[in-house]
């Protein structure tokens, strides 16, 4: 299976921005120019 790597560093952000500052999922996916599905397997 191929596809992008991210970081544990890119994916603990991703986390604290939803989980400490109250943003949600869709907001957080569409920041990081990414879909909310990839966000939801990180």
């Amino acid at each position: 299976m191929s596809g992008i790597r991210y970081t544990d560093e890119f994916k603990a952000e991703a986390l604290k921005q939803i989980e400490e500052r109250g943003h949600s999922a869709v907001e957080v996916a569409k920041r990081l120019d990414i879909t909310d599905k990839s966000l939801y397997r990180l």
